[in-house]
């Protein structure tokens, strides 16, 4: 039977794919219709019946007797003549419900028909691994990796599905070998020629905020409200937790003792320095409670150029600036506000902007990317502290100082 083989095709899908009976009918039958239509010119008078468990397929081309010379449409109507060929006592007129064999659309047909069948499951079966993972980005997703390209990690997941780790959404410090699990966030999922491409994400703040909800039941009870992330991957991150529960601690909760419930999470995230901040909507208390572990003394805020003025001591300023200027910028993300930090007694000290006479514009600028804008501010660090946090030789380092001071003396 010529449709055995379509047939078998039709079984292959419907074994090992989840689609479901009522689609694969649907999709059996769409493709014989184009088949017909390209055949026919149209498809409106045939009936097509499938039976998938039996491997029954009948087609029934339904066409009006008319007299013999007055054939105008051969799709719609059969000549009196034809028609009685098939059943000797039709007039005109009449209904003929004639079958139609695959064969009878030729051999191409029929194996065109096959390679469409199994692209539009394809197609289904692509669509739905889109549907499924559109419903999990920004959730949590673990897949092993398969293999390692210069540009991306490609994962597998229990279903075979493809994942997409890309380099620059990897924390720097990562490193996986093939058959490692990795976790990380679904971050988008676009569909390109049909098939669907899953990115994931280990950068993304929400993946650092689904890792709290994972590992601290208060959060994940909703106790404890996470109310805004902010992360330089691998580096630095700032959590702001609030409670409606005041018998709750929310910071302490999420740290645990001795750094108990957080310690899993810093790990997973290749050792990233994660400050819990109590939120607080008193912006002047936030702020200073943003620049932890620095003390502040006083907070200035213009809301409308959303700028805060944040006065310091000398020796808690380059706590508040940080490493490379981390802990600044993050405070600035979480609170919102770009923050300006002044010393106390900064009125004795001057701008490293007026020394550009003696110190190249690129150094100074250097200092600035650090937080270091004034005299004062580099004269107060050690040199080993200033070549750490900055991208500048020692020797350099050196030469502004002696400038600098050579301006004091004076």
């Amino acid at each position: 039977m010529e449709n055995i083989a379509l047939i078998d095709s039709f079984s292959e899908f419907k074994d090992d794919k989840l689609i479901d009976r009522v689609t694969l009918m649907a999709i059996l039958e769409d493709v014989l219709r184009n088949a017909l239509k390209k055949k026919y010119g149209d498809d409106d008078n045939f009936d097509i019946i499938i039976n998938p468990d039996k491997g029954d397929l009948e087609i029934w081309r339904n066409r009006i007797v008319v007299a013999d010379d007055n054939v105008q449409e051969p799709n719609q109507e059969i000549a009196l003549s034809e028609a009685r060929k098939i059943e000797p006592d039709f007039e005109v007129g009449e209904d003929v419900a004639e079958a139609v064999k695959l064969i009878d659309l030729g051999r191409r047909s029929i194996l065109a028909l096959r390679q469409n069948l199994i692209s539009k499951i394809h197609e289904h079966d692509n669509t739905n691994i889109y549907k499924q993972f559109k419903d999990l980005v920004g959730e949590i997703y673990t897949a092993e990796v398969h293999h390692i390209r210069h540009r991306a990690i490609i994962l597998l997941d229990d279903e075979g599905n493809e994942i997409i780790l890309p380099k620059e959404k990897q924390i720097p410090s990562d490193f996986f070998r093939k058959g490692e699990n990795v976790r990380g966030i679904i971050e988008s999922v676009e569909l390109k020629g049909n098939k669907p491409t899953i990115i994931m994400s280990r950068t993304a703040p929400v993946f650092l905020e689904k890792l709290f909800e994972q590992e601290i039941p208060e959060v994940f009870d909703g106790l404890i409200t996470i109310k805004n992330v902010v992360r330089i991957p691998g580096e630095k991150a700032k959590v702001a937790v609030d409670s409606y529960d005041d018998r709750i601690d929310p910071v302490g909760a999420c740290v645990g003792m001795k750094g108990s419930r957080i310690h899993g999470i810093v790990r997973e995230l290749g050792n990233e320095n994660i400050d819990v901040i109590n939120y607080t909507n008193n912006l002047q208390l936030f702020i200073t409670r943003a620049l932890s572990p620095a003390r502040v003394t006083s907070v200035k805020i213009n809301e409308e150029t959303k700028r805060a003025e944040v006065l310091l001591k000398p020796e808690e300023v380059s706590k508040a600036i940080g490493r490379g200027g981390h802990n600044i910028r993050l405070a600035g993300q979480l609170t919102g506000y770009e923050i300006d930090v002044f010393r106390e007694g900064a009125e004795e000290d001057v701008e490293l902007s007026e020394f550009t006479d003696e110190i190249e514009s690129w150094i100074i600028e250097e200092f600035s990317k650090a937080g270091l804008d004034t005299a004062k501010s580099i004269l107060e660090q050690d040199v080993q502290d200033l070549v750490k946090r900055t991208d500048l030789e020692e020797e350099t380092i050196l030469e502004v100082i002696r400038i600098l001071k050579e301006e004091f003396e004076e």
